[in-house]
């Protein structure tokens, strides 16, 4: 008699209490259609939940891009959704959005959403591409009448622990807003130079420990072992700060491994590199009184912007431009601690 094969069931993972600590656990909240009642109490704590993106200064973005029924607007970075949405909505289903985003996973998973929420190719088209190339897509639209570019990294990518963006959760250095492409940062540090590293650093972040942490890092890998997790990068940081003060150690350990994560993620995208580009093929992109919003999250980001912004004024092709920072309330920064370092600028093209 033969015997019969049988088929162990496998149990789901248990939801660990009302905040499970690894990603895996918190299906609940990696399922905001199902589990509404988790994914509010979550955000009424000022957190974000894992998977989703809670988009930052929506209604200021609105306010200042006055959109009109019939209009044609891009979203630089399509991320979740949420800005991309708001900005559909205004268009009462007449005109039309093109939205671009680098990440193959998060960008088909935002298209499916958007598009049982009733925003189907009709009036959204979605390019696999980096928003660098919006000279190409402003072709094809016939040029923009409002445009928003969201610089941040979503937080579905920061809260993914096999992405690599955050020092909170052990997982594979990568850093890369699209894994088909390019070099990991861990790739990237195998051959760089201790000098090469600590000018990165102080570039891309205004990391005040550079030299010591290029040092660290360097002799690491110099020594056989690669720095190729997110734990190992951090542990190395900790060892190189560990001549400060007790009191402010904690927050100073974390404030740097916020910088040099931020460093190394600007070097393998090339954000400042893609940035200049989409800077400088901005002003034709618009149509004439078109209007332009671009949200930066770091000193480099943001003086790049204000600097080409002042100049495209100065040069005529602007009417008026942000002299001055818009920020988040404080509400919403107490809401979403995400949207703290926000900065908007702004810029209106000439008629």
């Amino acid at each position: 008699m033969e015997q019969e094969t049988q088929t162990t069931h496998k149990r789901r993972v248990r939801y660990k209490g009302k905040y499970p600590r690894k990603f895996e656990e918190k299906y609940k909240e990696l399922n905001p259609e199902k589990y509404k009642d988790t994914i509010e109490h979550v955000i009424s704590k000022g957190n974000t939940p894992v998977g989703m993106h809670i988009s930052i200064m929506v209604q200021e973005i609105l306010d200042f891009l006055k959109i009109q029924p019939g209009e044609t607007g891009f979203d630089a970075t399509l991320g979740y959704g949420g800005h991309t949405k708001a900005m559909m909505e205004c268009l009462h289903g007449e005109g039309h959005m093109y939205a671009t985003d680098v990440d193959p996973e998060e960008s088909a998973k935002t298209r499916r959403r958007l598009a049982e929420q009733g925003f189907g190719e009709d009036i959204l088209t979605v390019k696999l591409q980096n928003f660098c190339t919006i000279d190409e897509i402003a072709k094809e639209a016939g040029g923009f009448d409002f445009i928003l570019a969201d610089l941040g990294v979503s937080s579905m990518q920061i809260d993914n622990p096999k992405r690599g963006f955050s020092f909170r959760a052990d997982g594979p250095l990568d850093l890369r807003l699209n894994q088909e492409k390019g070099i990991s940062a861990a790739e990237r540090l195998d051959k760089i130079s201790r000098e090469e590293l600590a000018g990165m650093l102080y570039e891309n972040s205004d990391e005040p420990y550079c030299e010591e942490i290029a040092k660290a890092i360097t002799d690491e890998i110099r020594k056989g072992n690669r720095v190729d997790t997110t734990t190992k990068l951090r542990e190395i940081i900790e060892k190189t700060l560990f001549f400060l003060p007790e009191k402010e150690k904690k927050d100073t350990v974390r404030k740097t491994c916020q910088r040099v994560f931020q460093a190394l993620r600007i070097d393998v995208n090339r954000e400042f590199e893609v940035l200049y580009e989409f800077m400088e093929k901005l002003p034709d992109a618009l149509n004439p009184g078109g209007r332009v919003a671009i949200l930066t999250f770091h000193s480099g980001e943001d003086k790049l912007v204000k600097k080409a912004l002042k100049a495209g004024y100065k040069a005529g092709i602007y009417s008026d431009y942000a002299r001055d920072v818009v920020r988040p309330s404080a509400q919403e920064c107490a809401q979403n601690g995400r949207a703290r370092s926000t900065k908007m600028r702004w810029a209106v093209k000439a008629e």
